[in-house]
């Protein structure tokens, strides 16, 4: 089982930048990818960018020229770097991972706690 614990939030005011960091631990076989959502008071969690392995990843199109997502595989750890944060950014950020625990074996999902983003002024 993987667990992912983020770290990072915090209060930061418009124009403001955060890194935002998930490290996995447990026992697995591969993890196939790590992203980043969030959860907006009143809204349904949304995607913000993934990493989908070999130096790729996706992007929501709000978040487009301003996030960055990165991933070091010794520490495995998938790192958010958000800059231009705006007050709609506020929310709650979660990690997640796509794992496996053998070779073809099936894809589970991991999700850390979450940490709170405020942008505000």
């Amino acid at each position: 089982q993987v667990q992912l614990v983020e770290s990072g939030g915090g209060l930061v005011q418009p124009g403001g930048s955060l890194r935002l960091s998930c490290a996995a631990s447990g026992i697995w076989f591969s993890i196939n990818g790590m992203g980043w959502y969030r959860q907006a008071p009143r809204k349904q969690r949304e995607l913000v960018a993934v990493h989908i392995g070999a130096g790729g990843a996706n992007y929501a199109d709000a978040v487009k020229g301003r996030f960055n997502i990165s991933r070091d595989n010794a520490k495995n750890t998938v790192y958010l770097q958000m800059n231009s944060l705006k007050t709609e950014d506020t929310a709650v950020y979660y990690c997640n991972a796509l794992y496996s625990r053998s070779r073809g074996g099936i894809t589970y999902i991991a999700w850390g706690q979450g940490t709170q983003v405020t942008v505000s002024s």
